[in-house]
């Protein structure tokens, strides 16, 4: 079991969380992030900046039993397929029970925006975000390793 963080828009205190939980249960770290950021980690994968290449690169090092950590609703689709866990950052769990209706939420943002249309960026982030991502993925953790 890894922790694969896709760290292009992963925030600084979720990337800590995970390295504070992956050392205390003596797990790896894996970070992918284009060459625009500057992440420090032992295992840190380091991809262009074109469209979907992280999402791309993280899909290939995924494997099952892995718990990958995005807030790309597709990259998570691929690797719950691939019998990984799937954390956002903000702690909720991706599962194949919802993930149907993530996608199709995606899609009909995406069709408002190129029509012109706004949606909402995401609420500053808090100290209770950063502690519901921690008893998240300690639990994803535990799960897995049972």
């Amino acid at each position: 079991m890894r922790i694969v963080v896709d760290a292009d828009a992963c925030p600084r205190s979720v990337l800590q969380i995970c390295f504070k939980l992956a050392d205390k249960y003596g797990l790896a770290v894996w970070t992918v992030a284009s060459f625009n950021h500057n992440i420090e980690s032992d295992h840190h994968i380091v991809v262009g900046n074109t469209s979907q290449e992280a999402d791309l690169k993280i899909m290939n090092l995924t494997e099952s039993g892995d718990i990958v950590i995005t807030q790309d609703w597709g990259l998570a689709a691929m690797v719950l397929g691939k019998g990984a866990k799937c954390l956002s950052p903000m702690g909720r769990e991706y599962n194949v029970a919802t993930m149907d209706f993530l996608l199709e939420e995606r899609e009909v943002k995406a069709k408002l925006r190129r029509a012109g249309g706004r949606t909402r960026g995401p609420k500053k982030r808090s100290t209770e975000d950063d502690m519901r991502f921690e008893q998240s993925l300690n639990k994803c953790i535990l799960s897995s390793s049972l």
